[in-house]
Order: C-alpha cells, then sequence, then structure tokens
C-alpha cells in the first residue's frame, strides 16, 4: 500500500534577510512534487498553503531588533504545529514546504506534540542561535534552540518541542557557524556534524550515526533539509549559500538512509528561493531529495 503523504505549505519570509523565499512552497510544487512523490510509490494530497500574515498588513517592528518579527513566527508555527500534528493523528505523513527555516519551530513542535521525536537537522548552518546571541536577529537561525528551549527560548511554550531531547538531535553538514553558536553547541548535548566529518567518513557513515543519535528511545524522527545544506552549484536558489556543501549524490545517498530507516515521523524542505535560483534548479532538486526521503530509488 502506497504511503499517505499531506503537503503543507508554509509561505514564509519572516524569518530571513532575503525577500522571495515565501515563493518556495509554490516553486516546487511547481518543480514536479506530485509526480516526484507517486514515482516514490507515495500517496499525495495538498493541503495547500497555511494562511499568513502578508507583508502590506504585518507590522515592520513586530517582536525586537534581536528578533525580527517574532509575533508573525508564533502566529504561522502555531499554526503549522496543528497542521503537522493532525497529520499525523490521520494517520498520514506531513511534508511540509517552506518558506524560511523558521518554520521549524512548528514543525518539532507539531511532530512532538504526542511522541517523543528525535531530529536530524540537514543545513550549513546551526540554527542555534537565540535572540540574546543572534548577530542579525533573523528568526531563521534559530529553530533549534527554539525548539529546545536554549537561552531567551526557556519555557517558550509555543516554541519549546514538548517531547524533544538535546541528545536526540543530530546536525548533519555543518560549515558556517557562529561563534556563539558554537559555544552553545558545544555545551549541549546535541551532535553535531560538519563538512569535514562527511569529508573523512564519508555520507553513509555520518548519516547512519546521526539516525542512531535520533531513534535512540524516540517514536519516530523529523528530518529538516535546508536546501542551503548542497553547495550552491548544485542548489543555488537558497537565501545563505556557503560553498563547500553536500553534493548531489551525497543529498540522495543522505535521503535514501533516511527511508531505508522507516522512522521519518515528519519532513520539511525549506529556504528554497526562486528568485535566487536558475531555471527552478533548486526547487527541482527539492522534490528528488523529498522522492528520495520517501523511498524511490534507482532500480
Amino acid at each position: 500500500m502506497a504511503k499517505s503523504v499531506r503537503i503543507i505549505g508554509t509561505p514564509t519570509d519572516y524569518g530571513a534577510n532575503r525577500r522571495g523565499v515565501d515563493m518556495g512552497p509554490s516553486a516546487i510544487r511547481y518543480g514536479g512534487l506530485t509526480k516526484q512523490l507517486e514515482a516514490a510509490d507515495v500517496s499525495p494530497s495538498d493541503a495547500g498553503d497555511l494562511t499568513v500574515p502578508h507583508l502590506a498588513t504585518r507590522d515592520a517592528d513586530a517582536g525586537a531588533a534581536n528578533a525580527k518579527h517574532i509575533n508573525e513566527v508564533e502566529e504561522v508555527t502555531t499554526t503549522l504545529a496543528d497542521a503537522v500534528s493532525d497529520a499525523i493523528s490521520d494517520g498520514v505523513t506531513p511534508l511540509v514546504l517552506g518558506g524560511d527555516h523558521s518554520i521549524a519551530i512548528g514543525s518539532m513542535v507539531g511532530s512532538a506534540r504526542d511522541a517523543d521525536i528525535g531530529v536530524v537537522w540537514f543545513d550549513a548552518h546551526g540554527d542555534f542561535n537565540t535572540p540574546e546571541t543572534s548577530p542579525s536577529g533573523n528568526v531563521h537561525g534559530m529553530p533549534l534552540a527554539a525548539a529546545l528551549g536554549i537561552g531567551d527560548f526557556e519555557g517558550v511554550k509555543w516554541a519549546n518541542a514538548p517531547r524533544l531531547k538535546e541528545e536526540n538531535v543530530a546536525i548533519v553538514g555543518l560549515r558556517d557557524v557562529d561563534e556563539n553558536e558554537t559555544a552553545a553547541i558545544h555545551d549541549s548535548d546535541v551532535t553535531a556534524y560538519t563538512m569535514s566529518d562527511i569529508d573523512e567518513r564519508g555520507i553513509t557513515d555520518v548519516t547512519l550515526d546521526a539516525l542512531d543519535v535520533a531513534t535512540s528511545g524516540t517514536d519516530g524522527v523529523h528530518v529538516s533539509l535546508d536546501l542551503d545544506w548542497l553547495d550552491p552549484r548544485e542548489a543555488p536558489g537558497v537565501g545563505t549559500p556557503v560553498r563547500g556543501g553536500a553534493t548531489y549524490r551525497e543529498a540522495h545517498t543522505a535521503m535514501e538512509l533516511v527511508a531505508e530507516s522507516g522512522a521519518m515521523r515528519s519532513l520539511e524542505l525549506v529556504e528554497v528561493n526562486p528568485i535566487l535560483d536558475e531555471h527552478n534548479e533548486t526547487a527541482t532538486l527539492a522534490t528528488e531529495l523529498a522522492a528520495s526521503a520517501f523511498g524511490k530509488r534507482i532500480l
């Protein structure tokens, strides 16, 4: 029987520093998402996009300089958490399309509402800043810290994933981390693998280790895939590109291993910015990687 997947678009740019990422869900759909999922023996249904405040109606000063548009982020991620939780309750796997990476707060809160979860975070960045430590105030650099209740996020109910522990979080592919983030990650029980680890050990060993971390004593895994995890030559349409990222085949191998684990509870694809893309290449790649995460194989 084909696995049922519910697509949930979350067209936000509140957490980012460049416009255009709010068009990511549309670009990913246009890139052939449904066709790719069906090729992975998945039965997709599209719930459409969540309703989010538009730029013209949002308060430019909402939140604070060190956590820009935090009120809008709270509104959207709270709605998304309900949508993710509802999908899981209905027996389908939520596939969240971003939007900037701040939406991951909602994905993790929803996925962890009624279960102990782990997280595998494929990203060039740690996303472990807090309003106190962030050099930019952009919330897309804070979702992991928020979900784990780090620093200023301690006890912030809407942002804290209720049944997620630091020891079940693995970050894969780091190569651009702020000084304060580095210290915070070292002080936590989160497991982090840099691109140097992938160079030395290979993507298979690193991903399998990350999955071991995320599945230890948990009911399932939330997988967060930021397209800037890949090298910009593979995925040019992202807001914060960093050279030296994962290759096309490394990314597919990682997603194939996620599928083989059978542990994925929820998945999100974030930071696709069609304004910065070339011929929708990054969005199309996102659809292919989603298909691999759901079990599509060459043979």
